[in-house]
């Protein structure tokens, strides 16, 4: 990069995954695009399926990655927006009304409307990480996409309400702060993967993207430009893994090699005179296997894994709303056959997808692997760009008043007014 990097509006995604930790720093162009300053990856060893299992482990992965990211982009790193996934997350579409109180829709009530919708039921020990407008309403007229500055009488939102498990969340957010990093925002995996990666006339049609990690496959579902629908799949890239070293008897680290860079999802397209080595437990010798028997092996999984994620686009009841099709993207879509499979299942297009809008490390982010991590940035630089205070409402990102406002409202201490409804019920009942 030219000269040394502006520091002052330089942000960082770390992307804590079952496979890998990623931090990437980046800053925004003129152009609305991100200049990629550095990058740091460590293997994960303290995850699985998108939860902390071993805080040491994860802390050692996230500061190895942070160090090498820091050394490339020539710059120190003192806070980062965090991905987080798992099974522990849950969505739900909800509403807010309120009464416009200038007659004229100013800032505070699109925020009034927001926490209105964001009232909802959310059960205990869960924190809701994102409300994502997906349009709104003035007295009669619906489908707003932009209601600031516009006249009437009753405000209705239509949101998208994300929540994780507490414990989780705080188990993630621990690890970083133990690597002396603060957290600006905890970010769902597929909210930011899908900033990197879906294209505006895809939002827009409706696409419903995949992306395919080590420990989760993390879904979200996209029409007229909002998300509608997110789910978690805990099928994915180390169950692959895991099937191999089974069915071959060869040792995991041995079985995500060949994995990587043998195997086929789909039979037809693996040749049966292709031989590859495959090494044995202990010290017996190693043996000879078609590349065919291989793709036999990864086939059945990569089906099931499809299948349950057309049985969940199904369930969300979109889909015949996605004309643009799927779109693939994590580390684990990038083998051979991956999209052809895929489109035999679905029965409509598929694409595999890179990060988009990048340059400087352009050539090395341009894998799916980094579609998370790009996507914090994209994530963070738009909260910038709208300020700390005024929400986005393409219904992609909700910049909330404070960013750690909602981590405040949510801790047991934060809302005196709950504790006292709590503190009546308890006494009445």
């Amino acid at each position: 990069m030219a000269g040394s990097p502006n520091a002052s509006n330089m942000v960082v995604g770390l992307d804590i995954g079952t496979s890998k930790v990623v931090a990437i720093v980046g800053q925004p162009t003129d152009d609305g695009g991100i200049e990629i300053a550095g990058i740091g990856s460590h293997p994960s060893r303290g995850m699985k399926r998108g939860v902390v299992i071993n805080i040491e482990s994860t802390v050692q992965s996230i500061q190895r990655a942070v160090e090498e990211a820091e050394l490339m982009a020539g710059c120190d790193i003192h806070s980062v927006y965090v991905g987080v996934a798992g099974s522990h997350i849950s969505s739900m579409n909800s509403d807010g009304v309120v009464a416009i109180k200038e007659r004229e829709v100013t800032p505070s009530d699109i925020d009034r409307v927001i926490d209105s919708a964001r009232a909802r039921a959310v059960s205990e020990g869960q924190r809701v990480l994102h409300v994502l407008p997906q349009e709104f309403s003035i007295d009669a007229q619906g489908g707003i996409r932009e209601p600031l500055g516009m006249s009437g009488v009753r405000l209705e939102a239509q949101v998208h309400l994300v929540t994780a498990a507490l414990n989780a969340v705080q188990n993630i957010e621990k690890c970083v702060r133990r690597c002396g990093l603060d957290v600006d925002a905890i970010i769902l995996e597929q909210l930011a993967s899908s900033m990197a990666v879906l294209t505006e006339d895809e939002r827009e049609l409706g696409v419903c993207m995949v992306d395919i990690g080590g420990g989760t496959t993390d879904m979200a579902i996209f029409t007229e430009g909002a998300i509608r629908h997110t789910a978690v799949i805990p099928i994915a890239g180390d169950q692959v893994t895991n099937d191999i070293a089974m069915a071959l008897r060869t040792p995991t680290q041995h079985a995500e090699e060949i994995k990587v860079k043998y195997a086929c999802a789909l039979t037809h397209l693996a040749a049966s005179d292709e031989m590859i080595k495959v090494p044995s437990v202990g010290d017996r010798p190693s043996r000879d296997l078609s590349r065919q028997a291989l793709a036999e092996v990864v086939e059945p999984r990569y089906e099931e894994l499809f299948t349950l994620v057309g049985d969940e686009l199904r369930r969300s009841g979109y889909e015949d709303m996605v004309a643009a099709g799927v779109v693939l993207t994590g580390g684990t879509s990038r083998m051979e056959g991956v999209s052809e499979l895929a489109e035999e299942i679905f029965h409509m297009p598929v694409r595999i997808a890179c990060p988009q809008n990048v340059r400087g490390l352009a050539d090395v982010v341009r894998n799916p692997i980094y579609a998370t991590g790009v996507g914090l940035l994209h994530y963070a630089l738009q909260e910038m760009r709208h300020g700390q205070g005024l929400e986005s409402h393409g219904g992609v990102v909700a910049a909330h008043k404070g960013r750690n406002e909602l981590a405040r409202r949510d801790s047991k201490e934060g809302n005196p007014a709950l504790a006292k409804i709590k503190g009546w019920f308890k006494g009445n009942f």
